[in-house]
């Protein structure tokens, strides 16, 4: 029974990751990067920007995959 429940909170953690990384942006600015972005307004709050927010959200959804992955090989 908690294999199941712990096998669908997985799934959902999958699908949930899956979708936060295809909504970010790509970073293949090039050499524009290095000096031009970390200007701008987004660049510098970039923590309290969209983008930063799904940055949070991968790592916090990649840090329960692997403890829930972990946890599932054991039991």
């Amino acid at each position: 029974m908690l294999k199941t429940i712990l096998s669908v909170i997985f799934i959902l953690i999958c699908v949930f990751l899956t979708i936060v990384v295809l909504l970010q942006e790509g970073k293949s600015a090039g050499l524009g990067a290095i000096s031009g972005m970390a200007d701008t307004y987004w660049g510098k709050n970039k923590g309290r920007s969209m983008e930063g927010n799904l940055q949070k959200f991968t790592t916090a959804a990649a840090a329960a995959f692997l403890v829930l992955a972990l946890i599932l090989n054991v039991l």
